[in-house]
């Protein structure tokens, strides 16, 4: 079955997610996100949660709980806050998803949520493309979709290769956790 298939499978049944976790178009994805280190993951999830907190920021210029989940998210990265604080700035991200009546944006709010969680552990990297794809689909919708949805799988795997090559020219400060990989 073709993914195209499987989404408009999950958009009959009224799934929130158009992708599963044993997504056969997302298993390469998956299994080079499985080899990477900690660090290399943390900054692939803030590159694109950056620019998924800008799309939303032009629609919703007073919503700051988007932004501030990835800056303290940062900052639990760098040691600076710790896990606690975190979550909750997360658990915000997350909230806001529930007061937008956008399926596109409610998605993109919960790709930023699972982009912030990748700070804990690399498994909630996946999250990331589970929901933004869900949500270009929701904007172009099926079968319109096709090309972007391809294009930007290829983004996320162009960019994890980046970030494997480029993680240790970050220069900013890694909490202790985040070395042990």
């Amino acid at each position: 079955m073709s993914w195209l298939n499987e989404v408009q499978t999950r958009i009959k049944r009224r799934n929130q997610i158009l992708f599963a976790k044993n997504s056969e178009f997302l298993a390469d994805l998956a299994g080079l996100i499985q080899e990477q280190n900690h660090r290399t993951m943390v900054l692939w999830a803030f590159e694109f949660a950056d620019e998924a907190v800008q799309r939303l920021s032009e629609r919703y210029p007073d919503e700051k709980r988007l932004e501030t989940a990835v800056s303290i998210s940062k900052d639990w990265s760098a040691g600076k806050v710790k896990m606690p604080i975190a979550q909750r700035a997360i658990l915000q991200a997350h909230a806001v998803a529930k007061e937008i009546d956008s399926l596109e944006d409610r998605a993109l709010c919960h790709a930023i949520g699972q982009a912030c969680g990748v700070v804990h552990t690399k498994g909630h990297a996946l999250g990331f493309p589970f929901y933004e794809l869900t949500a270009i689909i929701r904007h172009y919708g099926v079968p319109e979709c096709k090309k972007i949805v391809e294009e930007r799988k290829q983004q996320y795997i162009d960019r994890v290769f980046y970030w494997k090559e480029h993680y240790k020219d970050y220069l900013y400060e890694w909490a202790d956790f985040m070395i042990e990989d």
